[in-house]
Parts: C-alpha cells; structure tokens; sequence
C-alpha cells in the first residue's frame, strides 16, 4: 500500500532543498553577482530562479523555470540594470511549481514597489490568507510568500519600517527573507531561526544570502547572521536593525547540517562538512560492522562516510559513480531500460563490489524507494553483504517548516519499523544514528534545534489546515 501509494503521487525518494535567496547593496553589477550568488546556492532549489534589480529609481525583473545556467544569460543579466539586486532558487513547498510561482515575487503599491524572495514556510498561510481574501486582497499566485507581501501593502502609509513590523507578528513558521524597495534591501528571520541567513560585505556595499558559500564564491567578507528575529535594513545610510520580537527559544533546523546546506558553508557558527564528518565518526562507535569498505551514493553521504572509514579505520571506496551531465531529459527510455531514472545517476563499478561486504552511509532514508533500487544494484554488481548506516535517527513526522515531506505518507519511517525497512531496502543490517549522537556531533545543546521530523516536538504549531494534510497511506 505504501509503494502504490508513493508510485501514484510520482515523488522522489530523497529529501528536497526548500530555497536559497541571495542580495546585493552598494554593487555596480548586482545583476551578475547575484547570479553568481544564486549558482552558489543551486543545490537549495532547481525549479526555477529569478533576479530582480533596482536603478534606485526603477524595478527591473526576470524568473523562469530550471536552473540559474538555464534561466540566465550574458544578455539577460545586462538587462538588469542596477546597483541593487535580489535573488532567487526555489524548490516549491507551498504552490505550484510553475513559473507564476517563480520567485522574487514583485508588486507595485501606490508609489512603491516591493519585491521578495522567501525561504521557509508560513504555517498560518491559509487561515492568513482566508482573512486577507474576505478583506478584499486579489491573490497572484499560491506561494504563501505572497501573503507577506499583503500584509506589508496594508500598513505601508506607516512606513516601510512599521509596516514590516506589523506584517512579521501577524506571520507564523519558517521565514529568511529578502525584501527589496527602489532604495532600499531588507533581511528578515523567523524568531526560532529555522533557516540560515547571513550578512556579508564587499567592496563597501552589502551581501545578504542563505549560506556562505555564496559569499565565498562572490568574493564578499562574512560579517555576521541575521540573528533569529531580526530585520535589517540596508539604504544609503547604511544599517539599521530592529527586533520587534521578544527573544524566543532557538529552533535551526538540524537538516541543516544532515542534508541541506553545502559542506564548505558555515551556518549556525558551524562548518558542515566539519560536521557531517563528527556524525559520521559516531556513527562508526555506534556500529562498528565488519566490512571490506564503506561507500556513499554520492553526493548525499559523502563527508559522513570520510568520518566513518576513519573512525573504523577501514577503506572509503567510490563503489558507485555519478554522471555530473544530467540535466532535463524529455526523451522517455526504453522499455529494457529498467530502472532508469536511477542508472542515469549512479553506476556501480563491478571489480569494485564483487564479492565484498560493503557499508553504504547515507545522510537519511526518507521514503526509501531509490535506496530498494541501489541496493538491488550492488547486489546485482556482486556485492556479497550490503549493510547501511545513517547519519540521523528515522524520520516519522512530516515538516512544515520547508522540507517537502508534509505527510506522514511520505515516511517510510512513520508507518514501518526499522527492520521493515530493512527487509523493503534488501539490507543485510540497516542502523540509525542515536539521538544523542546525532546532536553531540553539532556541538550545540538539545534545545538549539528543531528536532520535530525526528521527535513530532514542533517549536511553532501547525495550524488546523495544515494538520489535515497528515494523511496515512
């Protein structure tokens, strides 16, 4: 029933990133640094990207579905004229993913215009919606980011500092934002700090992005966070930061760390790949097996598994290899093309697997329907045993907070205990990291993260709407 149910809404077996927003103040070609800021932050979200611009007097914008290569060209960014400029990746969590959705999203009110780009998610979208819509609010498209946008129109006669204040107590769940005016950049943060967000300096203007990586790649100096519960506005005055919310309990998102955020980032005061190794070699004390190698499918449990041969001082093998060349493809396979969807990306190297006990390490097992199709793979490649560690204990509860999985019909986890999913995987032994050792590994105290996928403690409550979307299959 699973299976069927899984087949039939078509989704994916891993996790999907939620969103990576990037800004720029004070640079002569914002266009092209946000566009390289946005390549930076590709792993966040492939749906589509957008750029949108400002002369200081006019708005310039341009969005499309696929990726920042496939979006953006020479002769597109130089029509984006300014010294001011948001970004966007997105992977849809609330809306559709077409390329109404498609983000910054830009609107004219009155005299002025307001553009935004959103990573995270409202989790009082609908009933904030259903209230904006009996006042009269006309709704564009189905992102919840929108509803930010209303909600900043209507009190904007106070100011854009007041109306920002206003918008954000009446918004709930995950939110790193982007907001941008003719003259002015904004960040905004979630009081809980779901998602990273980051401040950064180059050449005496100003950076704004998910994660440092995009400053490294743009060449800007880190400067600090956005702290949980802080706006900060950037105009020709410099900086100005208020924080409108009482201090509240620190709720970052562990996936972070796990899964989302790329290895040679920073976030939380943490490096990732530092990390994900420190998981990796817990791992390892947890579950010392007996084999010839360990091995990641690559990219997800690389830089666990370097923590985890160390720690057992065993080999780190690439037992499967990935082509780095797939792109969109509109050409169905064959009928004796079994499997494909996997094969395209990872090929088991046979002289490698055969007759070996091998360990793979993955980051997590979310609806377990690729890894059934990998490990059946190695198995036909030879492998002789075939065991798995991951780097995070099961996920049983959906997130609302911007990861995709948003009904429990979606956890392999939810519904079949851990030998189950070891016999559906075709595992020899399948063991999940402790609790405790996945948040030792972080080097952060228990209450510094929102565990809810992990332990159903969720640090803000889903409204009644989203609730019903917890559908058992």
């Amino acid at each position: 029933m699973y299976q069927a149910a899984l087949k039939t809404r078509g989704v994916l077996d891993g996790p999907r990133e939620s969103c990576g927003i990037f800004g720029v103040f004070g640079q002569n070609v914002a266009a092209k640094l946000t566009y390289f800021g946005l390549y930076a932050l590709q792993h966040r979200g492939q749906e589509s990207a957008g750029i949108v611009t400002s002369t200081g007097k006019s708005i310039h914008e341009y969005k499309g579905m696929g990726l920042v290569s496939e979006v953006f060209d020479e002769q597109i960014l130089n029509e984006l004229p300014g010294n001011m400029a948001i970004g966007h990746v997105r992977y849809s969590t609330t809306g559709s993913s077409i390329v109404k959705n498609a983000q910054p999203f830009v609107v004219s009110h009155g005299n002025m215009t307001l553009a935004i780009g959103h990573n995270g998610n409202l989790t009082n979208a609908k009933q904030l919606r259903g209230e904006l819509e009996e006042r009269g609010s006309i709704f564009q498209t189905t992102m919840d980011s929108e509803i930010i946008v209303h909600l900043l129109a209507r009190n904007l006669k106070a100011g854009i500092e007041e109306a920002l204040r206003r918008a954000v107590s009446q918004i709930e769940g995950a939110y790193s934002c982007t907001l941008m005016t003719e003259d002015k950049l904004i960040a905004f943060r979630d009081p809980n700090g779901f998602r990273p967000l980051c401040l950064g300096m180059l050449n005496g203007g100003y950076v704004i992005a998910s994660e440092t990586c995009a400053l490294d790649l743009v060449d800007a100096q880190y400067l600090r966070d956005i702290e949980p519960g802080e706006i900060l506005i950037i105009d020709k005055n410099g900086l100005k930061s208020m924080k409108p919310f009482p201090k509240q309990r620190r709720s970052y998102c562990i996936f972070e760390f796990i899964y989302f955020a790329r290895p040679d980032s920073n976030i939380y005061g943490q490096n990732v790949y530092v990390v994900r190794k420190r998981l990796g070699a817990r791992l390892a004390k947890e579950y010392p097996i007996k084999a010839d190698f360990a091995m990641p499918f690559p990219d997800s449990g690389n830089y666990a598994a370097i923590g985890f041969c160390q720690g057992l001082g065993i080999p780190l093998e690439m037992g499967v290899i990935r082509n780095h060349y797939v792109g969109r493809t509109f050409i169905e396979p064959t009928q004796s093309m079994r499997d494909f969807g996997v094969k395209v990306k990872l090929n088991p190297v046979r002289d490698i697997l055969n007759q070996k006990r091998v360990v793979i390490v993955e980051d997590s097992i979310i609806r377990g329907t690729t890894s059934k199709m990998r490990i059946k793979a190695l198995r036909e490649a030879g492998a002789k045993e075939v065991h798995m560690v991951v780097s995070c204990p099961p996920h049983r509860y959906p997130c609302y907070y911007g990861i995709d999985f948003s009904t429990k019909g979606e956890l392999i986890a939810c519904q079949h205990s851990v030998e189950e999913v070891q016999s559906y995987i075709g595992l020899d032994s399948l063991c999940y990291l402790s609790f405790s050792g996945m948040l030792e590994s972080t080097g952060f105290e228990q209450d510094t993260f929102c565990l809810a996928c992990f332990n159903g403690k969720y640090p803000v409550k889903p409204s009644k709407g989203i609730s019903k979307l917890c559908l058992e299959y």
